[in-house]
């Protein structure tokens, strides 16, 4: 009877964390989107700059208070962190701006596919055919329900290569520093968090006025669009915070495949919000066919052999060998 109700306070506890990263995740592409949309407020590596540096802020209190324990993280892993992560902001912005909307959603379902090749690699993890299948099954819906015009240059391509690589590192690596160094995820967050809001606004402004030929400090700041940022740096915390959990309590490819939930949330939630014509039957089909695929990942991934690591020879023959001494020393007493 215990281990049951441990089983369903897992499950409950996981839910939970899933339902944090969506609803923050949705959140902030909404308040972000009302805030560039109607307050032209383009700037969007400076502002995720500021979403950090309220993150860092927050993490400073939590650790004066007694919240955040000290914890220690190599000054090598917290720079290559902060490499994988500021390209994985920089690339995807400039691949969104140089690439068509509808190459852009191939290169974001792209990092599944190479999220599960790290695992692969680094990981030795071993996927079984329901679970490849499962996967599979969700990037055709998030594809159909996504995929428009698909049209690709070579400055776009290699934007969108470096966005991909850069973003999965650096969810892989959310999981190997927690797991290595037995790190909550806020105090990951303590560590990364003013690295890469001090990087960002550094390289922020310049980087926006690159892409989109305005400064940051000419911006027309008013109550409102200053309301709408402060409420997006605030969500960003939320969000920050539930991408480390969730990575950390799971993989990256599972917060890549089911945060594809998150896709079709934007896309109704933008259907209401902002009026788009948006579920045509096209996209309903393919948030069914998504939605399918996602239950059958979590199904298949949970079952034994779905998604294990693999076992190697040595280990194996050693085992085979303490086995053979066992059986030895049982048939002869005096061993």
């Amino acid at each position: 009877m215990a281990p049951a109700s441990k089983a369903d306070k897992k499950a409950a506890v996981d839910a939970a964390a899933w339902m944090f990263n969506v609803v923050t995740s949705v959140g902030i592409i909404i308040v972000n989107k009302a805030l560039m949309a109607t307050y032209d407020f383009s700037y969007a590596t400076t502002l995720t700059g500021l979403h950090f540096a309220t993150t860092t802020l927050l993490a400073f209190v939590l650790r004066w208070l007694g919240y955040i324990q000290a914890s220690h993280l190599p000054f090598p892993e917290l720079l290559k962190f902060v490499f994988f992560a500021n390209f994985s902001v920089v690339g995807m912005n400039v691949s969104l701006m140089w690439n068509s909307v509808g190459f852009y959603q191939i290169a974001k379902l792209s990092m599944i596919p190479v999220s599960c090749l790290l695992e692969v690699l680094f990981d030795k993890i071993r996927y079984s055919r329901d679970t490849k299948l499962s996967i599979a099954v969700v990037l055709l819906g998030v594809g159909v329900c996504t995929i428009t015009d698909v049209s690709v240059n070579t400055k776009g391509f290699i934007a969108a290569f470096i966005a991909v690589w850069s973003t999965s590192l650096q969810q892989y690596y959310v999981h190997y520093l927690q797991k290595k160094y037995s790190l909550s995820s806020f105090n990951l967050l303590g560590h990364t968090a003013p690295a890469q809001a001090a990087t960002l606004l550094l390289v922020g402004p310049f980087l926006d006025y690159w892409l989109t030929n305005r400064r940051v400090y000419t911006y027309d700041y008013n109550i409102a669009s200053v309301m709408f940022i402060i409420l997006s740096c605030t969500i960003a915390v939320g969000t920050n915070l539930s991408q480390f959990i969730c990575i950390g309590k799971f993989t990256a490819v599972s917060f890549q495949v089911l945060g594809h939930m998150k896709t079709i949330l934007v896309l109704i939630m933008g259907f209401f919000f902002f009026g788009r014509e948006g579920l045509n039957l096209q996209v309903v089909l393919g948030m069914f066919i998504a939605v399918v695929g996602m239950i059958w990942y979590g199904n298949a991934s949970s079952k034994p052999g779905g998604k294990e690591r693999w076992s190697i020879s040595l280990p194996t023959s050693r085992q085979q060998k303490h086995s053979n001494l066992s059986e030895s020393s049982e048939r002869d007493p005096k061993a």
